[in-house]
C-alpha cells in the first residue's frame, strides 16, 4: 500500500470523527462543589439540633424545672389532702420525685446543663403559679382532692410523653436510664390519680 494513501485514511478518519466533549467542569471543581454542599448541610444540621427552639437541651431543661416545681406543689400540697387513697398517692409521688429531683443531676451534668444555665423562658413556662392558683381555688371551694387529683394525672401524663421524647432523641447512656427509671416510677403514681379521679367524677 502507498505510505501516502494510508496518511491520507488516517487524515479522514480524524475529519469524520466526532469532537472530543470537553468536561463542563474538571474533576477538581465537581469534588470542590460537592465537598462545598455537604459542609453546608452538616453546618445546618448541627444549628438545628443546637438552637433553642425545643430541642432536646431545651427539653431537657424544661424536665429539670418541671420535676422541681411538681416537687414543690406535692409537698405543699399533702396538708390540704382530706382522701387516705389520696394522700397516700401523693406521698409516692413525693419520694419519687424527690429521688427523680437528685438523680437527674448526673445527667444534667453530662449534658452541659447547670441550673445557672436554664433558660428565662423555660423557667417561666415552668414556675408552676397557674397550677398552684388553681389549687388554691380548689381548696377555698373545698373541692381540692378532686381538682389536685386531676391536674397531677395531667401534669405527670405530660411529664412522662416529655422523658419519652427525650429518649426518643438523645444517644446518653446515663441520661436514658434515668428516664426509663423515672418514667417507670411515675407512670403508677399517675394511674393512681387518675383511678382517683375516675371514682370522684
Amino acid at each position: 500500500m502507498n505510505p501516502d494513501q494510508n496518511q491520507y485514511s488516517i487524515d479522514y478518519l480524524n475529519q469524520i470523527a466526532p469532537p472530543e466533549k470537553k468536561p463542563a467542569m474538571n474533576n477538581k471543581m465537581f469534588f470542590l462543589v460537592i465537598g462545598g454542599g455537604l459542609l453546608i448541610a452538616i453546618v445546618v444540621g448541627i444549628l438545628a439540633l443546637s438552637s433553642g427552639s425545643g430541642g432536646p437541651k431545651e427539653q431537657l431543661q424544661t424536665l429539670s424545672v418541671r420535676l422541681g416545681t411538681l416537687k414543690t406543689i406535692s409537698d405543699a400540697s399533702q396538708k390540704s389532702i382530706k382522701s387516705g387513697a389520696l394522700r397516700n398517692a401523693n406521698s409516692n409521688l413525693q419520694i419519687s420525685l424527690s429521688n427523680a429531683n437528685r438523680d437527674i443531676a448526673e445527667p444534667l451534668k453530662a449534658n452541659g446543663i447547670t441550673a445557672e444555665g436554664v433558660s428565662e423562658k423555660v423557667k417561666k413556662a415552668e414556675n408552676g403559679e397557674a397550677l398552684t392558683k388553681k389549687l388554691e381555688d380548689a381548696r377555698l371551694n373545698a373541692v381540692f382532692d378532686r381538682i389536685y387529683a386531676r391536674e397531677m394525672g395531667f401534669q405527670l401524663d405530660k411529664t412522662i410523653t416529655l422523658m419519652k421524647t427525650i429518649h426518643n432523641s438523645t444517644s446518653s447512656k446515663s441520661l436514658k436510664t434515668f428516664l426509663e427509671t423515672t418514667s417507670t416510677n411515675l407512670d403508677p403514681i399517675k394511674k393512681q390519680f387518675n383511678d382517683f379521679n375516675s371514682e370522684m367524677n
